[in-house]
């Protein structure tokens, strides 16, 4: 496990500043993403973007300047396809929060956010349950989400006892669930957010760097 790269420190703040009730950190969506690539079924981008961007936003990024927005996308994208690779090589490497007052380690964010993408198309994962090769990873995610949502028939004792261990089971859950779906067919690429829809006045310098108003540029 290791802290978020520098790279993402920015992109933690711009979630944090996003006007949504209560936006992700860079943790949830790091859970959120790794959900989308393990999921059984391609998610069209409009539907996970959103859950980003909040559902009150109508589906448009909510920046004013396009710029913004050209590099929130790619920010977010270059965290999915460093998940992809490193599960695609066995070597997955969450980025958890850590609790600064006792240094425990926040795993739970994480994966309630990876049950919030397999909430987008719960059809799809709910078949694991009935396939021999695929419900001893999936039994062990769904006891993963349990545990973390407080949702789980294990006592205090035996919670706490996990917790030593959290993060060991949460990778190995999670690139064993990815190796049995993908040996089915069924990890196919994220779609990246490469054409999302931006409000932009015409009075607003135009996106393609020109310099000149939209109005008398690319409108």
């Amino acid at each position: 496990m290791r802290k978020p790269p520098s790279r993402f420190r920015r992109l933690d703040d711009a979630l944090a500043d996003l006007p949504v009730e209560e936006p992700m950190l860079l943790t949830e969506l790091d859970g959120f993403l790794t959900g989308l690539l393990v999921s059984p079924v391609t998610v069209p981008t409009d539907d996970w973007m959103t859950v980003i961007w909040g559902v009150d936003s109508g589906g448009i990024p909510p920046f004013n300047d396009p710029l913004d927005v050209q590099w929130f996308v790619n920010a977010v994208s270059a965290r999915r396809d460093e998940i992809a690779r490193n599960l695609s090589r066995g070597k997955l490497q969450p980025i958890l929060d850590i609790d600064e007052r006792d240094g425990e380690v926040l795993w739970e964010y994480w994966v309630d956010a990876f049950a919030e993408a397999i909430a987008l198309r719960p059809d799809a994962w709910a078949v694991l349950t009935d396939d021999p090769d695929r419900v001893e990873p999936w039994s062990r995610m769904l006891a993963l989400i349990a545990i973390a949502r407080g949702e789980s028939d294990l006592d205090s004792i035996e919670i706490n006892a996990f917790q030593s261990r959290a993060v060991a089971e949460l990778t190995d859950t999670i690139q064993r669930l990815y190796t049995a779906i993908a040996h089915h067919g069924g990890v196919k690429p994220l779609p990246g957010p490469a054409n999302l829809a931006v409000k932009i006045g015409r009075n607003d310098l135009c996106h393609c760097g020109s310099g000149k108003k939209h109005k008398h540029c690319c409108s």
